[in-house]
């Protein structure tokens, strides 16, 4: 999942449960088993996606979201182009989760480029076609290397469109968070000032920006708490399937990309199954790591693609459950 003076920046870019306390990352890696033995299924996930440009894609996005759907994912979010420019695509998307699965829809709202007004209406809209969880996020400049302008007559930040939002309806609200830091925050104590801004303002559960190194976000959390910042922070976890558009979200998100990381796709340009299982395997690795280090909520990037997700979550011990059944 930038704000004023820095937010958010989602992959598009991002459920609640209980909150654990931090352990060290010694101790994440002194409970690390074996392969995938200690990980028994008792986690929630949540998926995000974006709203189809063509009708092929929107194929695609389809068959994504029923192959997910019998995971019984806490919710499932819709991205919000910037300055609003999927706004009925989003909409459409949503209001058709709502109409043709039992999935919860988490609609993202933005305040780029829009007036105050302009985005009630959007809001209103969402709440009549019964959505009731909002993903609120400054977000991106419409042009890249731009600066964040905030509308005359809008919202100047993620803290302020939240409060515009619970004073209209009783919208659960996600925001984002960063683990390496907001590439405009300047520090990690701003950074961690604007994210408890946004949680004090009306947010459920902060959302963290993909990363690849498990003790970052474990530093990350410890470093939120001692802030007295207490809501959950489900990390977000993007599985790399293409590793150059990996490598631009990451330069544009400040997230840093190990040098291991580039070795493991080198060769693997023209060998997309090879690709798949390697990026399974890194991503589920991780998702290891952080369960033996307390964390039971995870945020999966897809891209609209559902085969990484779907197989780093069976890894996590998962499985599709009966129409009707609770997770």
């Amino acid at each position: 999942m930038s704000e004023a003076p820095f937010d958010d920046r989602q992959v598009s870019a991002g459920g609640a449960a209980t909150h654990n306390p931090a352990p060290p990352p010694e101790r994440a890696r002194a409970n690390a088993s074996p392969m995938f033995a200690d990980l028994a299924g008792d986690v929630d996930v949540s998926f995000e996606f974006f709203p189809p440009k063509s009708e092929k894609m929107e194929q695609t996005l389809w068959q994504s979201i029923k192959t997910l759907e019998p995971l019984q994912p806490k919710f499932v979010s819709v991205t919000y182009g910037a300055g609003g420019s999927t706004r009925d695509r989003t909409h459409a998307t949503v209001a058709r989760i709502v109409r043709e699965t039992g999935l919860t829809p988490a609609a993202h709202l933005t305040c780029v480029d829009a007036s105050r007004g302009e985005i009630d209406e959007v809001a209103d809209e969402y709440w009549n076609a019964g959505v009731r969880h909002i993903v609120a996020l400054r977000g991106d400049p419409p042009r890249q290397g731009e600066r964040f302008t905030a509308h005359p007559d809008g919202y100047d930040c993620a803290a302020t469109l939240i409060e515009g939002l619970k004073k209209r309806h009783d919208f659960e609200i996600s925001v984002a968070a960063y683990p390496e830091q907001h590439p405009e925050s300047g520090t990690l104590d701003a950074d961690l000032d604007n994210l408890k801004r946004k949680l004090d303002a009306g947010g459920t559960r902060a959302i963290s920006q993909f990363f690849f190194s498990p003790e970052a976000f474990f530093r990350f959390r410890d470093a939120a708490a001692a802030r007295g910042i207490n809501a959950p922070l489900v990390p977000g976890i993007l599985p790399v399937s293409n590793f150059k558009q990996t490598k631009s979200f990451a330069e544009m998100n400040g997230t840093a990309l190990p040098g291991w990381l580039e070795r493991l796709f080198e060769g693997l340009d023209q060998m997309a199954d090879a690709r798949k299982l390697v990026a399974a395997t890194v991503a589920a690795e991780m998702c290891r790591r952080l369960y033996a280090g307390g964390i039971r909520d995870f945020h999966f990037y897809t891209l609209n693609r559902a085969e990484l997700s779907y197989a780093i979550c069976h890894m996590l011990g998962m499985r599709p459950q009966p129409e009707g059944d609770a997770a």
